[in-house]
């Protein structure tokens, strides 16, 4: 099993963490949502029930249609992905901070 990003480890494991996770991570390509769920390994239904708040709420856009299907991306433009962006890059250098102290040997 693969280990829990900082982002999910701090604010847990759940669903809608997973998914803006996922988006972040992935923040310079866009996916159709069924990919955006298997990437976030949120179940597609799950999925479906929280998406239309993402959408409501501009954290995620449209960017194009591929072959009938729609691809969607975080939006960088939305001040609070901006902040959570900001935050997941904070949480990142903590976490590499501390472990890098854990790992130091006293002289």
């Amino acid at each position: 099993m693969e280990e829990n990003s900082v982002f999910i480890r701090t604010f847990g494991d759940y669903p809608l963490i997973r998914i803006i996770d996922f988006l972040i991570y992935s923040r310079d390509f866009d996916y159709p949502i069924t990919e955006i769920a298997s990437n976030s390994n949120v179940n597609f239904q799950t999925l479906k029930k929280l998406w239309p708040k993402l959408e409501q709420d501009r954290i995620v856009v449209s960017t194009r249609t591929m072959a009938g299907t729609t691809l969607y991306k975080i939006n960088i433009n939305n001040p609070v992905v901006k902040k959570l962006i900001e935050l997941s890059n904070f949480l990142c250098w903590e976490y590499s901070e501390k472990a890098e102290k854990e790992q130091e040997v006293p002289a």
